[in-house]
């Protein structure tokens, strides 16, 4: 719709002031009877007028709907990657969000000084010096990750925010209690699509495709970009596939090779929207239709 003019805009809105000015009638009258007659025309003119001009302003500045890969951002973002936990200590796939507060689900030993070499790197670039909020999944790995990187960067617990659902780890279906090796065989079928879900399984764990998982990060980052301005927001996940989805997403790479983003245990990167990660490119420079017709260009 063409935008109103200021002039215009401007004489509807005398018109429906005039049009509601009391008259002079006489104290005894009722507060009803005080206002001239509505001239219905006039009215509906004027608020379709003033709806064409608050619809016409530019789009840039809405700040509701966010969209991957985002035209910026309004935070500054730090991803990290919980450290290795004890399922992942003992080589076994465990997605199940049942057991995410489990303390079965924790850091191991090993995982605890991933992340507290994670949270002193974090510390020395100064990520938290002007204050900062910790968004970790609830699942217990992250929580325990995220209250390592607040006391070791001087961060009260009022500023970790947990996350209960967006930040779960990718739900792997019938892949759960695997060895997680096995795990390679999920990327294989990522790679045809982002839309291929593992097998599924009946004891409630997920089976998760890329898709599903993009579509949850995009919601956390539309909350995050909503809720705060011109802050620091460190998100700790318990897996690297939220990370990796969420990142290729950020900088527009096809999400059927996220994997190539993937986070180590206790990984962490800073979101740099000026500077693209350097990741392998496949010998032909383009994906090939590995299953067609189920293929995404």
């Amino acid at each position: 719709m063409a935008a109103i003019s200021t002039p215009a805009l401007m004489t509807a809105t005398a018109s429906i002031l005039s049009a509601l000015t009391p008259s002079t009638y006489p104290r005894d009258m009722e507060p009803h009877d005080s206002f001239k007659p509505f001239n219905r025309r006039l009215v509906l003119t004027a608020l379709t007028i003033s709806t064409a001009v608050i619809s016409s302003a530019p789009a840039v500045l809405a700040r509701g709907l966010f969209q991957m890969p985002p035209f910026r951002l309004t935070n500054r973002y730090f991803l990290v990657r919980a450290g290795e936990s004890e399922f992942e200590s003992l080589g076994v796939i465990n997605t199940n969000p049942v057991a995410k507060t489990s303390v079965d689900s924790g850091l191991s030993e090993k995982g605890k000084k991933q992340t507290v070499r994670a949270a002193l790197e974090l510390m020395a670039m100064g990520a938290c010096d002007s204050g900062c909020w910790i968004w970790p999944s609830i699942t217990q790995r992250a929580y325990q990750a995220a209250e390592i990187i607040a006391a070791v960067c001087g961060i009260t617990r009022s500023y970790i925010v947990p996350e209960y659902s967006f930040l779960d780890a990718r739900g792997l279906g019938a892949y759960e209690g695997k060895n997680l090796e096995a795990i390679s065989e999920v990327y294989a079928s990522d790679n045809v699509s982002p839309r291929n879900k593992p097998p599924p399984i009946d004891d409630g764990t997920p089976n998760e495709s890329v898709a599903d998982v993009f579509v949850r990060v995009t919601q956390l980052m539309s909350i995050l970009e909503t809720q705060y301005s011109e802050d620091t927001v460190i998100i700790v996940s318990p897996d690297s596939d939220n990370l990796s989805i969420l990142q290729a997403g950020l900088i527009g790479l096809d999400l059927r090779r996220h994997r190539d983003l993937s986070f180590a245990p206790g990984e962490f990167r800073f979101v740099d929207m000026s500077s693209i990660p350097t990741y392998k490119q496949p010998a032909s420079a383009v994906y090939k239709c590995l299953n067609p017709p189920t293929c995404d260009k």
